[in-house]
């Protein structure tokens, strides 16, 4: 039997023109950086999980540097960062050692005594087994866990959420930081898109939340089954966060976050967050600007201190909170070893990751270090030995105590690294 269209009437379609024209009003006097968060019902059993993703595929080879392979100056005679003992460079200029054979890019300094402090590791040739070098293609695979396959719209993030029950009901067990919800916590109960939470409502903006609220009962009165859920997590968000006075948010510690990052304020945001304790399992954040085709060092000169400044801060502002942290620092892809023309790298295949937290490997760097030479590489790139699923089920498994690892990473069988620690 053939159903009659709903036909909306002209009324109700005004109604819901006008409830969006509100809500899109609303959102113009809130900042450009955003979180996104996703919502369930249902207390914290294991680590809150940080998850930075570096978009545009950061050069892993210049930020955990080989600096004791001789392949690698070789196939990069004007970017290759300076080995510790080379006199003819700058000391500033130099790889800072971490465990005789790889090193750190000294624009990453303020990383190098979490390093030391076994707060922070590295786990190099690592990333996705799918060759493409497409940024659209790898960052989806990567976020759904599932490399080379768009069989799931589901991601990683959310695929763990929904199939571990905590019994946390908070309105911010999930929370996403950036121009989009990620692609990683899709596919967990629903997602509402919401501005800083800083500017609505903690910042003196209860005016923004209330106009924000009643676009979106509107919105549920014109269309009750499609927006209820939106309507009533959305509100639930806003009772929460007003009691959370980010606004005025003092990092402990001598933290110092710098206030004109959009990256280094949701760690600031997602540090606040844990300490009110209101719930949350997982922040997800990006990074972008990392395509460094041509004259990368000037790119890595800007960039980089701002990626080891913000997290510095985070580290040294939770303090013996980190104990029930883990963040983990990722990117779709790597550079090829050979730097171009321009100064530049382009899209290669491995790469590096990396985790902080209390309890990560007491070493600083996991590798299967494949080598550089031209006959061990994969098409002109690094090697991949560690699948990246490998670390995040390591992750999941270990430090958030989810036993479902099936369901998060479907017909991938994981191999523990000794990345963390129970």
């Amino acid at each position: 039997m053939t159903q009659t269209p709903k036909i909306i009437s002209r009324r109700e379609m005004l109604k819901r023109s006008a409830a969006f024209s509100a809500l899109a009003s609303a959102s113009l006097a809130w900042p450009h950086w955003m979180p996104r968060l996703s919502f369930a019902q249902g207390s914290l059993r294991g680590d809150v999980l940080v998850c930075i993703f570096l978009r545009g595929g950061i050069d892993g080879l210049n930020v955990i540097v080989p600096h004791g392979e001789n392949a690698y100056y070789a196939a990069r005679p004007r970017i290759a960062v300076a080995r510790p003992d080379d006199n003819k460079a700058d000391k500033d200029k130099r790889t800072l050692d971490l465990d005789g054979f790889f090193g750190l890019n000294p624009l990453l300094g303020p990383l190098h005594s979490i390093f030391k402090n076994g707060h922070l590791v590295a786990v190099h040739a690592t990333g996705s087994p799918d060759p493409t070098r497409s940024h659209f293609d790898a960052m989806s695979y990567m976020e759904r866990g599932t490399p080379g396959s768009y069989s799931l719209n589901s991601g990683w993030v959310g695929r763990h959420l929904a199939s571990f029950n905590t019994e946390n009901d908070s309105a911010l067990r999930a929370v996403g930081w950036g121009t989009a919800l990620q692609q990683s916590l899709r596919g967990y109960v629903s997602a509402v898109s919401l501005k800083s939470i800083v500017d609505y409502h903690l910042g003196g903006r209860e005016d923004a939340a209330a106009e924000m609220l009643a676009a979106l009962n509107t919105l549920y009165a014109a269309s009750p089954e499609a927006l209820q859920t939106a309507a009533t997590q959305t509100e639930a968000v806003l009772n929460m966060v007003s009691k959370i006075n980010v606004a005025d948010y003092k990092p402990e510690n001598g933290a110092k976050y710098n206030p004109q990052n959009d990256y280094a304020l949701a760690l600031m945001q997602t540090a606040a967050l844990i300490k009110a304790d209101v719930g949350m399992e997982v922040s997800a954040i990006d990074l972008g600007g990392w395509d460094t085709h041509q004259n990368q060092l000037n790119d890595h000169n800007r960039d980089l201190p701002a990626l080891a400044d913000g997290l510095a801060a985070f580290y040294a502002d939770l303090g013996e909170r980190m104990n029930r942290v883990t963040v983990v620092i990722m990117s779709e892809f790597g550079r090829r070893v050979e730097e171009n023309a321009s100064a530049g790298t382009d899209h290669g295949h491995g790469n590096m990751m990396m985790v902080m937290g209390g309890n990560v490997a007491k070493k600083p760097v996991i590798a299967q270090w494949p080598g550089l030479q031209l006959e061990q590489l994969d098409r002109g790139d690094l090697k991949i030995t560690i699948d990246y699923r490998d670390v995040l089920s390591e992750i999941l498994s270990v430090r958030l105590q989810n036993p479902n690892l099936g369901a998060v990473f479907p017909g991938y069988q994981a191999v523990l690294r000794g990345i963390v620690t129970a």
